[in-house]
Order: C-alpha cells, then structure tokens, then sequence
C-alpha cells in the first residue's frame, strides 16, 4: 500500500425495507440462528475496523435490538435511497477523516473474512475496488446469446479513497445523477475501479430463497452444545389446590416448597440453559437469599437463561425434560406442559420432550416426599473459540 497503516472506516447500510422478503420486518433485522442478519455482518466486520451504520428511519428500536451489547457509534438515518444514504453516511464520517471507506450492505453477511483482508490489501493510489464474480451462467437478451467475457456480478464491501469518493458523492447529489452502486458513481467522475473476484457465497438476501441459502452459508459458523439441569423440591406439608410445574397449575392436593414458585421444571430447564452456555446456575443469577426473588414466578429465571442465550447470538433448539415422582400423575397434563413451552419459548412442540416416571417406591419421591427434574437442552452458538 502506498501510505503506512491507513485510517479505515466501514460503512454498513442497513435503511432498506425489503418489500421483496414479504417479512413484516426488514430483511436485515430478520434472525438467523438467534441474531439479526444486520448483527452477523457487523460482528464479521468489527475485526477489521470501526463499524459506522446507516439505519431507516423508524428502524431505530430494531437497529438497538439486533446490536445489544455491542460498542457502536451512534446510527446515522439514511435517506429514501441507498444512493442517499450512503451520502448520508459519508457525510457522517467527515470528522474522522479516514483515508479509506469499506461500503457494505448489511445484507450481506456471508463474505470470508479473506475477502475483506483482499480487498483492503487492493487499495493503492486513487482507486477504487470491489468484490465481484465473473458471470459464469449463460446469458440471453431477447433470446440473442450475450457474450459473458468481462461480465461480473457486483457486490459489496467496495472500497474507496475516503475524499474521493465522498466528493463524488457531493457531486452526484448536486447533479441529481442516480447510479446502481458507488463503483458507478465512482466511475462516472472518472476514477477507476479494481475488481476483486469473490464467488458465490456473498449473496445478498433479497428473497426468501436467499435467505434459506444464508442460513446453510452461516451454519458453518455455528456449533451445537449440549446442557443439562437438575433440580430437587419437597412437598409443601399445607394443603392446597394445585402444584405449579413447568409453568402451569396442575390440580394437586399439595404444592412444592421453594424461595420462588419452585417450578421444579423450569427450574431444571433453565440451569440446562445456563449450564450449554457456561453462564453458572440458577442461583448465581437468582440467589435464594434475596428476598427480592421469593415467591418469583419461575419463568423470569427461564427468560434471563433465554436472554444469554440470544446474547451470545445462540439459539434453543430442543428440550428434553424428565419428571420424576409417584404423584401428581403428569401423563394426562403432558400436551398442556408442552404446549404452554413451545408457546412461551417460540419453540415448536415437536422439539419439546415430556417425560414421566417414577422411583418404583424408592428414595423420597417414592415415599411422596418431593419431585425430581432433569432437563437436557440442545442449544446452537457461534463457535468463536
């Protein structure tokens, strides 16, 4: 490169509202294995250098959730066209100055990190560059053959001289010139551009087969861990109406002792989630000798569990719990326990196992002292180790 160590700055361009996807949200805020698509780009990015977005307006509540816990500037609000806001963007930039500006649309999460490290590498003097793929497919217009020599699918990041391209940029407002990309924008005041050639995996979602395609791509990315939790309740020696477990109230003449509503259930399920992310135990989080947490209702420990789990861009998968005890008979109550999980977890039924035994008489839920439950959770995270 001709200067030493340049001042890169990224600009990720997130304002679109992919009508295409027919989502009710915008595509780049959809998630894939527990996180945004917009996340997964960033998080792929940050390596590199400081991550500037550029949001629609009204997509700030989404734009905050999908970056939670990430150190980010501040959004910019972009304009009615990508073309505006990426202008917006680079304006957005002025007072940092850098000597180079990577532009990538953040739906877009499946490029290589060597794809970036190419194409920073590329820049030299006052061109630009970007990722392309030659065209390989036969091409017909009006069913004459097209010569596919020198045919390339444009994509993103592009990379650009800072001042240059900011300037272009002024310019092209100023003359109302509309382009399909800032390479031809670029090109149109006369600079020139690099083609780095990329393939096939840097697709940009646009429709709902993209987004499957993305979902295979990203996969690779990810691993699949394992949790288990047990817990343990006795029996209240009061009276009462009903037993709370796994979130709903069970007919039973006796209910479970505990600091909480000692849902034995979700109290297993919830250290199996803590337990596949290496987040400690219900306890840690949840201490008993906090009042602030007696009588709680269970499901607040199970949606922090969930919560980690979502930060750390992870996903539930399949739940497989064991109730142990001589009483109350939990058959009858397994489809309603089931149900109420898939609909408070998002997770269908079909990935939430149920099972009952007993102790044959033995020990003390065979003597009807208490209740056991062992939880297994599958679980997907990134594998960032």
């Amino acid at each position: 490169m001709s200067i030493d160590r340049p001042q890169i700055a990224i600009l990720v361009v997130a304002g679109g509202t992919g009508q295409r996807m027919c989502s009710d949200i915008p595509k780049q805020y959809l998630p894939v294995y527990g996180k945004a698509i917009i996340r997964h780009t960033i998080e792929k990015l940050l390596p590199f250098s400081a991550v500037y977005c550029v949001i629609g307006n009204g997509q700030e509540t989404l734009y905050q959730q999908a970056v939670e816990n990430l150190i980010l500037p501040d959004p910019v609000i972009g304009g009615q066209t990508r073309q505006e806001s990426v202008y917006n963007g680079l304006l957005a930039l002025e007072k940092e100055k850098p000597d180079f500006v990577l532009i990538h649309d953040a739906a877009r999460p499946c490029f290589y990190p060597d794809d970036v490290h190419k194409l920073i590498n590329s820049l030299d003097g006052g061109n630009g560059a970007t990722l392309a793929m030659p065209v390989s497919d036969s091409l017909q217009r009006d069913r004459q053959v097209v010569d596919r020599d020198n045919l390339w699918m444009i994509q993103t990041p592009q990379a650009f001289p800072y001042p240059q391209i900011l300037e272009c940029h002024k310019k092209a407002k100023e003359e109302s010139y509309i382009a399909t990309d800032d390479t031809a924008i670029y090109r149109y005041y006369g600079f020139d551009v690099d083609y780095i050639p990329c393939g096939r995996h840097n697709l940009k979602i646009t429709t709902q087969d993209d987004l499957k395609m993305a979902e295979k791509l990203l996969h690779k990315s990810m691993e699949t861990r394992v949790g288990t939790g047990f817990d343990v309740h006795a029996f209240d020696s009061r009276e009462a109406q009903s037993i709370r477990l796994c979130g709903i109230d069970i007919p039973h003449n006796r209910s479970l002792k505990g600091h909480s509503d000692a849902d034995v259930g979700l109290h297993a399920i919830t250290d199996a989630i803590l337990g596949a992310v290496a987040e400690g135990d219900i306890g840690q989080h949840f201490p008993p000798s906090n009042d602030m947490y007696k009588n709680m209702d269970s499901h607040v420990f199970l949606d922090k569990s969930v919560d980690i789990l979502h930060a750390k861009g992870g996903s539930l998968t399949h739940i497989d719990l064991t109730l142990i005890c001589e009483e109350p008979k939990i058959g009858k109550h397994r489809e309603a326990i089931r149900k109420h999980l898939s609909e408070h977890l998002k997770l269908s039924t079909s990935r939430i196992s149920i099972k009952a035994t007993t102790s044959e008489q033995l020990g003390f839920t065979g003597r009807r002292e208490g209740i056991i439950a062992q939880a297994t959770v599958t679980i997907q995270v990134p594998s960032n180790d």
